[in-house]
């Protein structure tokens, strides 16, 4: 069993579900309301777990009602929680608009994540002892790079979610072994809309990048190797919130089990596949019998030339949440 430590967030999803979106200025009826864990770090933590994986969550949570429901969650999962502390205050909260072709939107507002400002007692112990850890930027970037100074002082891989997207500096990116945005990150990083240019200037700071694609799957480069496309498995889609933190969760597992990336990474997608097909974020998440389960069904395409665009409704690896 792979052992991933997860540095990053724990928020309480407030989720309306509606026909459409509302634009600015105007008002519409929903037809549901749900409060469910969430925050891309726990996200990551509950995936990997459920994917396999014996993991550890370091982060903070609230002194109030959302974080006792927060850490449950995580302890029911499967997550090692000894190193989630609880902070005066509000936890961290996501109040994400999901409508009826599964696209969302989504404000976060970051309450105890945002005292996670660096490594407590204990914590680079936890990482050292991991084979991966995952980094997201829903917490302060000192605690970002402090953990991935960690990882690389102890030969651990680092794998970093550029979410939300903002500019990394030059000392954590010399630190992440593996980076995976989104197509829209991905472009906010360098620039470029093309996802193959995206990739190769990418390289020129981390040694591997996985571009998630949504309904197109996911582009994998690495420096010295031709670029890898692997399509994703073609799924109506409910809710696409942490689609694409099942899908790093996913990965990682694969990864630490030492599967080929071609496999890994189809083998990811089919987690994220699974995951919208389902409303909510951890609730979705599928486990590894459902994963395994679904390849052999036909599911996973496997690696290859990715599709052209898909319908509304296609399964979307690369959400956010």
């Amino acid at each position: 069993m792979t052992v991933i430590a997860v540095l990053g967030s724990t928020n309480m999803d407030l989720v309306a579900y509606v026909a459409k979106a509302p634009r600015l200025g105007e008002t519409v009826t929903g037809r549901e309301f749900r409060t469910v864990p969430g925050g891309k770090g726990a996200n990551q933590a509950v995936a990997a777990a459920r994917s396999g994986g014996e993991v550890v969550m370091i982060g903070a949570v609230g002194a109030d009602e959302f974080g006792v429901r927060l850490r449950s969650a995580l302890a029911q999962a499967g997550v090692e929680t000894a190193a989630l502390r609880t902070v005066e205050g509000a936890s961290g909260t996501a109040h994400i608009t999901v409508d009826d072709e599964g696209g969302n939107s989504i404000i976060v507002i970051p309450g105890a994540n945002a005292r996670v400002t660096g490594l407590e007692a204990g914590d680079e112990s936890r990482i050292g002892a991991a084979d991966s850890l995952l980094l997201q930027l829903e917490v302060p970037l000192s605690a970002v790079l402090a953990g991935a100074r960690a990882a690389r002082a102890h030969g651990v891989r680092t794998v970093l979610t550029p979410a939300p997207a903002q500019p990394l500096p030059a000392e954590l990116l010399a630190v992440v072994d593996l980076l995976v945005p989104n197509e829209h990150e991905a472009a906010a990083l360098t620039g470029l809309t093309d996802p193959h240019q995206a990739a190769a200037a990418l390289l020129h700071e981390v040694p591997e990048v996985v571009i998630t694609l949504g309904a197109a799957g996911s582009l994998y480069a690495a420096r010295g190797q031709e670029p890898l496309t692997v399509p994703a498995p073609r799924v109506r889609a409910v809710d696409t919130t942490a689609a694409g933190d099942t899908f790093v969760g996913a990965l990682a597992v694969a990864l630490g089990e030492g599967r080929p990336v071609p496999e890994a990474l189809a083998w990811a997608a089919s987690a994220a596949a699974l995951s919208v097909q389902r409303p909510g974020a951890q609730d979705s998440m599928p486990t590894q019998a459902q994963i395994d389960a679904a390849a052999r069904a036909g599911h996973d395409p496997g690696p290859g030339p990715a599709p052209g665009p898909s319908a509304p409704g296609s399964s979307v690896p690369g959400a956010t949440s």
